[in-house]
């Protein structure tokens, strides 16, 4: 496994991280033992980042994360999310960020996160969402600050929100965040043109979500492939979506014939590629996905002239809203 800088916080995490979201639910029936497994197994095989949210399972991932973690914290560094308070999803632009972030959501949530968590600090605190609408007075993040100082939260970032990403570079150039979570990926390239090159002059860490767009770019699906109630991709990939997403995947499959590569672990390089991003979070559901993406690792540098052809599989699609 190779490790590189999270940005200005000194630490050094492993390149790919464990994407916890599945193992809370919604991606269809899911075991804890398998989840589990999933955890044990990455971790053995050098993984010391994994990112989880309130949102996932209503605090399973995290219940979950916690249990692996009581004989092993020590070895890793572990993000997790905070909603806004009730409202919509993303929040409108008439939203105010003191009702939907307030100073009792924030330390109410931030202590829910520290009990589900077994730990008296969090490593990286995260805003689930955000809206450019905040941006002239981000007062959630001065919040953040005095739980910082008070020692229960050790850095603080952002999830961008997937229908505005670039709304965060105003908060990365302002000194607010310490890390930034982003979508990235073969078919979402947006963040090369401004978000990635700010993030490296900024020095703020890079957390790539996505970067199998949901699962498309894993090249597993076909367009009469069905997701069960209560899978979000049900919603994500409704109607025509899915079988245009199948359709590119295997253009973006017929690119990478000689490269050695597949298209998952072309999915993963083509993200490590932008020397801006810290850690990619693939999910991984059981130990056989953990070997696989942990194993992108030490596989050689994407080819610059494969790269170069990749670029050319930016898809401007607009964000597909998943129903949250």
């Amino acid at each position: 496994m190779k490790f590189r800088k999270l940005g200005r916080t000194g630490l050094n995490v492993s390149e790919i991280g464990f994407g916890a979201w599945a193992i809370g639910g919604s991606w269809g029936p899911q075991s804890e033992s398998d989840s589990t497994a999933a955890l044990n197994r990455a971790l053995d095989l050098g993984v010391n980042f994994i990112d989880t949210a309130a949102g996932y399972g209503d605090g399973k991932s995290e219940r979950i994360i916690a249990g692996v973690l009581k004989s092993r914290r020590d070895e890793v560094f572990v993000a997790t999310k905070t909603p806004p308070a009730a409202g919509p999803w993303p929040p409108s632009p008439y939203c105010l960020s003191s009702a939907r972030y307030s100073e009792g959501h924030l330390r109410e949530n931030v202590e829910q996160r520290l009990r589900n968590l077994g730990t008296d600090r969090i490593d990286l605190l995260q805003l689930h969402t955000w809206t450019r609408a905040w941006n002239r007075n981000p007062a959630p993040f001065e919040v953040l600050r005095k739980l910082r100082d008070e020692g229960k939260v050790r850095f603080v970032g952002i999830s961008t929100p997937e229908h505005d990403q670039n709304s965060v570079i105003e908060l990365m150039r302002g000194g607010w965040v310490d890390v930034v979570q982003v979508i990235y990926n073969i078919f979402e390239q947006e963040p090369a043109a401004e978000l990635l090159p700010v993030a490296a002059e900024t020095q703020v860490g890079v957390i790539v979500r996505v970067v199998f767009d949901e699962g498309s770019l894993t090249g597993k699906w076909t367009k009469d492939t069905s997701f069960p109630e209560g899978d979000f991709r049900r919603n994500y990939f409704a109607g025509d979506r899915l079988a245009r997403s199948v359709e590119r995947a295997r253009k973006v499959a017929l690119e990478l014939e000689g490269s050695g590569l597949s298209l998952p672990q072309a999915a993963i390089k083509f993200a490590l590629a932008h020397g801006a991003v810290s850690t990619v979070i693939p999910g991984m559901r059981n130990p056989a996905q953990a070997e696989a993406n942990c194993a992108v690792s030490g596989l050689p540098p994407m080819a610059q002239d494969l790269l170069g052809r990749l670029h050319g599989h930016n898809w401007q699609r607009g964000f597909w809203y998943s129903g949250k």
